[in-house]
C-alpha cells in the first residue's frame, strides 16, 4: 500500500506541474490516462503495484484495446504463465510483454494501423515501458520526456511482434541503421518517420500491384510489384546482351524480373527472368563500360540455364553505385526466398508466409532508404534471406525458420499453444488485413491474438540463441 500511495502522490504532482513534456503537442488518449490516474479515485484502484508508472499507463491502453480490465489481464497471465515466467524478478517485464503481444496481435489486424498516430505512440511507449517495467527499478521519470529514446533490446522485443515493422532476424541491423546518427538510441521522431515511410511503401506496393503495369502477364500468377526503375527516360536501366544495349524499364515482382525496352512513346513486350524456379540462376555485381571496357561498377549480371548468354542490367548514376547495390540486394532476396521454399518443400500458407518475409523486408528497406541519407546502407544485412545466405551458420537459421513456419501451421491445425506463450500475429495475416495477401487463403482473424509466431513471453528467441 505504501508503494501505491507513493506512486499516486508522484503522479498527482507530475500532472499538476505539467512534467509530461511529450504530451504537450496535443491531447491524446495518453493525456486522459495520466490525468485520470492523477485525479480519479476509481482509476487509481486499477493499478498494478509491481509495475512502473509508464508500464501501468501502457497496460491501461492495452486494457481498452482488448476490452478487458487490467486485473483480469493479470489473472489470465497468472493462470496461463509457467512458474518460471512468473518469477518475481521477471514478473513485471513478462506480464508487460504478455499484454503488449496480445494487444499487438489485435491492433495489427486493423487496416491502416501504421498511419495511426495512437498506434505509433503506443508501440514506442511499449518499448519505453519494457526498459523500465518494474516499480522497484523506477528511479527517475525522464522516460516521460519528449526527448525519450529506447535501446536495442527494447526495440528487438517489441518491434518484431509487428511483422510490418521489423523481423526478428534483421532487427538488430535495422536498429543500428536507424540510430547510427543518434548514438545508438532510437528517438520517437525517427521511429515515427520510419513508420510513415513504411506506410507509404505499403501503399505504393498496393498501387503498383493494382496498376496496369504487366497486368496481362501477372493476371494469372497474382504477382505483386515490389519496385520499378527506369520509368524516366533520362535515367533508364540499360540492358546489355552480348554487344547490344537497350535502355528500358525494369520491374521486380515477388516471382520474376521483367525488362521492357523503351520505344518512342511506349515499351516493348517484356522479357521475363524467372526467379521462382530452379534455373541455376546467378545474380552478382558486374562492371560495364563503353565498347566492352570494364570501367563502371554499376551493373548486375544475371545468368541461368534458360539463357544462351548472361544478361547485364546497368544502373547509371553520377556518383557511387548505391542504385545498383539496392537492386542487387532485392533481386537476390526474391531469388533466395524461392530457393528456401524449394529446399524445405514449403507449400500453401507456409510458402506464402516465407515469401512475405522477403516482400516485407524489401518494403522496410525502401522505407529506410528514405530516412537514412547520410551514408550508403548495407542492404544485404537488412534482408532476411540475403543475411542468412552470407552468415556463418545461416543454413541452420533457415532450417530453424522453416521449422517455425511448419510448426505454426501444425499448432493452428491442432489448436495447440505452448503454456504461457503468447505469440505475434503472422505476416500473412497482417498483409491480408491490408488487402495485400496471397489468394483467398484461410480466415486469419484471431480475436484472442494467441497464435504461434516468433515472439514468446519471457523467452529468449531462437535467433538470439543461434
Amino acid at each position: 500500500m505504501a508503494m501505491v500511495s507513493k506512486t499516486r502522490d508522484i503522479i498527482e504532482g507530475l500532472v499538476r506541474d505539467g512534467s509530461f513534456k511529450w504530451l504537450l503537442g496535443g491531447r491524446s488518449s495518453f493525456d486522459e490516462d495520466f490525468e485520470d490516474l492523477g485525479k480519479s479515485p476509481s482509476a487509481r484502484k486499477n493499478w498494478i503495484p509491481e509495475l512502473s508508472t509508464i508500464a501501468n499507463v501502457v497496460l491501461r491502453r492495452c486494457s481498452r484495446i482488448l476490452s478487458i480490465s487490467m486485473d483480469e489481464l493479470r489473472d489470465k497471465f497468472d493462470g496461463e504463465a509457467s512458474a518460471s515466467t512468473k518469477h518475481p524478478e521477471r514478473y513485471a517485464k513478462n506480464f508487460l510483454e504478455y499484454c503488449c503481444f496480445k494487444t499487438l496481435a489485435v491492433s495489427t489486424q486493423v487496416a491502416g494501423h501504421l498511419a495511426d498516430k495512437k498506434f505509433r505512440r503506443l508501440t514506442f511507449d511499449m518499448m519505453i515501458a519494457w526498459e523500465i517495467p518494474a516499480a522497484a527499478s523506477e528511479t527517475s521519470y525522464s522516460v516521460f520526456d519528449e526527448d525519450s529514446a529506447v535501446g536495442e533490446e527494447a526495440f528487438s522485443r517489441i518491434a518484431p511482434a509487428i511483422p510490418t515493422i521489423s523481423d526478428i532476424i534483421t532487427c538488430t541491423n535495422f536498429f543500428n541503421a536507424l540510430t547510427e546518427s543518434t548514438g545508438g538510441r532510437l528517438y520517437f521522431y525517427v521511429y515515427e518517420k520510419y513508420l510513415g515511410e513504411l506506410d507509404r511503401a505499403l501503399k505504393k506496393l498496393k498501387t503498383h500491384t493494382e496498376s496496369s503495369v504487366l497486368s496481362a502477364i501477372r493476371s494469372e500468377t497474382g504477382e505483386r510489384i515490389l519496385d520499378v526503375d527506369g520509368t524516366v527516360t533520362t535515367q533508364p536501366v540499360l540492358e546489355h546482351v552480348g554487344v547490344s544495349t537497350w535502355p528500358g524499364r525494369l520491374t521486380l515482382t515477388d516471382r520474376a524480373l521483367y525488362f521492357e525496352a523503351h520505344r518512342v512513346v511506349s515499351f516493348d513486350k517484356p522479357k521475363v527472368y524467372d526467379l521462382s524456379t530452379d534455373l541455376k540462376q546467378v545474380i552478382k555485381p558486374e562492371l560495364t563500360g563503353p565498347w566492352g571496357t570494364r570501367l563502371f561498377d554499376k551493373a548486375v549480371m544475371y545468368k541461368s540455364i534458360s539463357l544462351s548468354e548472361p544478361v547485364v542490367m546497368e544502373f547509371p548514376e553520377l556518383k557511387g553505385h548505391s542504385r545498383r547495390d539496392y537492386w542487387l540486394a532485392i533481386m537476390r532476396e526474391i531469388l533466395y526466398a524461392h530457393a528456401f521454399i524449394r529446399k524445405f518443400q514449403l507449400k500453401g500458407v507456409e510458402q506464402d508466409e516465407a515469401l512475405l518475409k522477403a516482400v516485407l523486408g524489401i518494403l522496410r528497406l525502401q522505407a529506410l532508404h528514405e530516412i537514412v541519407t547520410s551514408k550508403p546502407l548495407r542492404n544485404d544485412t537488412l534482408l532476411v534471406f540475403n543475411l542468412c545466405h552470407q552468415l556463418p551458420g545461416g543454413d541452420f537459421i533457415l532450417e530453424t525458420l522453416a521449422g517455425m513456419l511448419t510448426s505454426r501451421e501444425s499448432d493452428k491445425t491442432n489448436h495447440r499453444n505452448t503454456e504461457g506463450a503468447v505469440h505475434s500475429i503472422s505476416a500473412l495475416a497482417v498483409m491480408s488485413n491490408l488487402g495485400l495477401g496471397l489468394g483467398a487463403g484461410p480466415n486469419f482473424s484471431n480475436e484472442a491474438g494467441i497464435i504461434v509466431g516468433e515472439m514468446a513471453v519471457g523467452e529468449m528467441t531462437l535467433w538470439k540463441k543461434l
